[in-house]
């Protein structure tokens, strides 16, 4: 029964992580290297950006930018091109849009 508890505040804890992220000056800095499509159907994530930290929940796409890298959850780096990347994403222009379209790459924001 203990192990049960632990292990369901563990999966609750990672479910709930928010979308913090900081944007790095070089690859070797960040966590996740991503590539902004220029069309949604090409992308694995659409991303809202949000205004305020606490806008932004769980593992949705809704993603607030920090100014400092250690209150962010994720470093990202932009790539130049979609092969450096591993997600592509797409910026919506409404947080109801935010979703995972390619759910095999939802590992790379936990």
């Amino acid at each position: 029964m203990r192990i049960l508890f632990v292990i369901i505040l563990i999966y609750l804890s990672f479910g709930l992580r928010a979308q913090k992220v900081y944007s790095v000056q070089y690859d070797y800095q960040a966590d996740v290297k991503v590539f902004v499509t220029n069309y949604d159907y090409q992308a694995d994530l659409l991303v809202f950006k949000v205004k305020y930290d606490y806008q932004a929940k769980e593992n949705k796409g809704l993603w607030y930018f920090t100014d400092y890298d250690y209150q962010a959850d994720k470093k990202i780096f932009f790539t130049q091109y979609d092969y450096q990347a591993d997600l592509k994403i797409f910026f919506v222009e409404y947080d109801y849009q935010a979703k995972w379209k390619n759910q095999n790459k939802m590992h790379l924001l936990y």
